[in-house]
Order: C-alpha cells, then sequence, then structure tokens
C-alpha cells in the first residue's frame, strides 16, 4: 500500500500562484509514476501532469492545457511529488489529487485525498 497526502491547495486570483505537495510513504517503491490529477464540479477527473524516473531518465507528461505553465518535480530523499502552478485560470478551479501508479502509461492505483483549489476571477 501507499499512503500519498496532499498540501498546499488555497484560494488565489487568476494569474497567480501555487505550488501543490505529495508526501508518499508506505510501499513506495511501487510508486514509479506520480502525479496529478484534477476534478472541477460535474467533470471528470482528469490527468494534469504524471513523472517518473530520475536525473537524465525522468520522463514527464502535462495535459495540453497546462503546459508551460505548470511545472511537475519530485524529490526523491523525501519520497514527495511538486506541482508549481503558474498563470492560474479560474477554469482550473478543482479538487486536485496526487497519485501513484506502478507502470507509465496505467491509471493509477493510490490516490491522495485531494486538496482544494480555488481560483478567483
Amino acid at each position: 500500500q501507499v499512503q500519498l497526502v496532499e498540501s498546499g491547495g488555497g484560494l488565489v486570483q487568476a494569474g497567480g500562484s501555487l505550488r501543490l505537495s505529495c508526501a508518499a510513504s508506505g510501499s513506495i517503491f511501487v510508486a514509479r509514476v506520480m502525479g496529478w490529477y484534477r476534478q472541477a464540479p460535474g467533470k471528470q477527473r482528469e490527468l494534469v501532469a504524471i513523472i517518473s524516473g530520475g536525473g537524465t531518465m525522468r520522463i514527464t507528461r502535462y495535459a495540453d492545457s497546462v503546459k508551460g505553465r505548470f511545472t511537475i518535480f519530485k524529490d526523491n530523499d523525501n519520497n514527495s511529488v511538486y506541482l508549481q502552478m503558474n498563470s492560474l485560470k479560474p477554469e482550473e478551479t478543482a479538487v486536485y489529487y496526487c497519485s501513484a501508479a506502478r507502470l507509465w502509461g496505467t491509471d493509477p492505483e493510490y490516490w491522495g485525498q485531494g486538496t482544494q483549489v480555488t481560483v478567483s476571477s
């Protein structure tokens, strides 16, 4: 089992920035792919960004809508993954979930409890 705990959500004005953090514990050796998803009211959960590997072998994937504004990165020493969000838009108001998967290209098997991000216009 992998436990994921998010922090860093909150209220921000449009154009502002937030950094989300996710700390992993438990059987972290299976959490090879970590990432962030979000779910807005009345909408399906969607991928924001995922990351796997380290050093020169690190790979990332972003939703088209956040490319150039969001950055995902991780700290293997602290078993944490972060999402730096810049130039936030009101339509990005959602609950943001940390995720972990065993393999690249598969659906996450583990989820955090979610953290609310509200972007005011």
